[in-house]
């Protein structure tokens, strides 16, 4: 463990930034989803990237408490750009 207050290793460093990046490129794709919604082309695109070529149809199932039911993978998406949880699954 390193000593509190001391800068990170390289290899530290190296996850930190790949870390930052991806969360930055995450709240990019959210704020096109904000602006332009789900029909755009682009955010289209991006949603069929996320999804192996193909966006799911409806209904979108989760393993979130509370939360496990969404109508569709836009409505899905707009949940966790609100929430800033990037990453989670259906």
């Amino acid at each position: 463990a390193q000593q509190p207050g001391t800068p990170l290793s390289d290899q530290e460093y190296h996850q930190f930034f790949k870390f930052l990046q991806i969360t930055i490129q995450a709240s990019t794709a959210c704020h096109l989803r904000e602006l332009y919604g789900c029909k755009n082309s682009l955010v289209q695109r991006l949603d069929e990237y996320e999804n192996h070529g193909v966006i799911p149809p409806g209904p979108i199932c989760s393993e979130l408490p509370g939360n496990p039911f969404f109508h569709n993978f836009c409505t899905f998406s707009l949940y966790r750009c609100i929430m800033k949880k990037y990453f989670l699954k259906v």
